[in-house]
């Protein structure tokens, strides 16, 4: 406990013996109310302030200029965040970190594990719509193709639809179910701007069309 807080504290413990009486008439309680909600508000600002700086670290630690991050600090940090800071959207976004480092280490298990987590509890939808679509390719590289559409079931936030759709696309290529294929795709072209529609994704429409997929 620093010295401020200290002095505070004694602050407070010389104000009750001098005023101390039950909570029972309602200015007390007020006060008291008002002093807890503080306090609160300053344990979560505190709090904040601790997962972005792990946060920070964590960034530091899986961005490297030569994209080869430390696969051990890596997760003592994003552990660090979960147990701390757990089921915040801080703590599952170090687990896509973790996720993301496994998936390059060829470690598709341990990247599936820390995916389903965040699907079955987001933090925000958001971040379940990311671990969702990430898990989708996880299992489609372990040849999971039907597990994966299953994930992918369902109506999408608008400004997810086009990665969706593409990637259920994808996984109906690598079904062999070109048809359904060559419909998600055009879902996801009609969900992008003219700009954004060219790219990679024309050319999968385009090697439909040729009966190249």
């Amino acid at each position: 406990m620093s010295s401020t807080e200290d002095e505070h504290l004694a602050e407070f413990k010389d104000w009750w013996t001098r005023n101390g009486k039950p909570l029972v008439t309602g200015g007390l309680l007020a006060l008291v109310i008002v002093f807890g909600w503080q306090a609160f508000q300053k344990y979560q600002s505190n709090q904040s302030q601790g997962a972005s700086m792990l946060y920070q670290q964590l960034l530091e630690t899986t961005l490297t200029p030569d994209g080869k991050p430390d696969a051990a600090r890596v997760a003592d940090l994003a552990g660090k965040l979960n147990s701390e800071f757990g089921g915040s959207a801080y703590a599952q976004y170090g687990s896509l970190f973790v996720a993301k480092v496994a998936v390059d280490s060829g470690k598709l298990d341990d990247a599936a594990s820390e995916l389903k987590a965040i699907v079955a509890k987001p933090a925000n939808p958001a971040l379940g719509e990311i671990a969702r679509q990430r898990l989708a390719q996880v299992l489609a590289a372990q040849n999971k193709a039907d597990e994966a559409l299953k994930l992918l079931e369902g109506d999408a936030d608008k400004a997810f639809l086009a990665t969706r759709e593409e990637l259920k696309g994808d996984l109906l290529v690598q079904l062999g179910r070109t048809d359904e294929a060559n419909t998600a795709y055009q879902k996801a072209k009609a969900a992008l701007s003219d700009e954004a529609a060219v790219g990679g994704l024309q050319i999968k429409l385009d090697d439909l069309a040729k009966g190249d997929a």
